[in-house]
C-alpha cells in the first residue's frame, strides 16, 4: 500500500492573531539560497540584507535569532522570494513548527521559543 505524506498546511500553527491577522503579518523577503521552505519553519533575519532564512542554532549574521513564522511554503533555492510571515502579536502551537536542521533537540526549541517570545510570539 503506497503511503502519502501531507505538507502542512499555510498557518496551520497559529492559534490566534491580532487584529485578524492584519497587525501580526509581515511580508519578508527569503533569501536566495534558503531553498524550499514549508510553513511554520522558524525565520532568522540576516542583518546585512534584512532578508529572512531557516533560523539555525548558531550563526554570527543574526539569522540565528528567531523573528518570524513562515505562514505559507516557498522555493528560495535560486531566487529571493517575497512571502508572508508571522512576526507579532500571536500565538502559535509548538508542534505546528518547523526548524532548520541545526535546532536538534528540545534545549535548542526551547531556545528558539524564547527567542519568538521577545518578537511577542507566545508558543504554545
Amino acid at each position: 500500500m503506497t503511503v502519502l505524506h501531507e505538507n502542512p498546511h499555510d498557518g496551520n500553527f497559529i492559534l490566534s492573531e491580532d487584529d485578524e491577522g492584519r497587525l501580526s503579518r509581515d511580508n519578508v523577503v527569503i533569501a536566495s539560497g534558503a531553498g524550499k521552505l514549508l510553513p511554520g519553519t522558524v525565520l532568522g533575519k540576516i542583518t546585512a540584507s534584512n532578508k529572512f532564512v531557516s533560523s539555525p542554532a548558531t550563526a554570527a549574521d543574526g539569522s540565528e535569532v528567531a523573528v518570524a513564522i513562515l505562514i505559507g511554503p516557498v522555493d528560495a533555492t535560486s531566487a529571493d522570494v517575497t512571502a508572508v510571515a508571522v512576526a507579532r502579536h500571536a500565538e502559535v502551537n509548538r508542534f505546528g513548527l518547523l526548524y532548520d536542521a541545526s535546532v536538534d533537540d528540545d534545549t535548542k526549541k526551547s531556545v528558539k521559543w524564547a527567542e519568538l517570545r521577545a518578537a511577542d510570539i507566545v508558543v504554545r
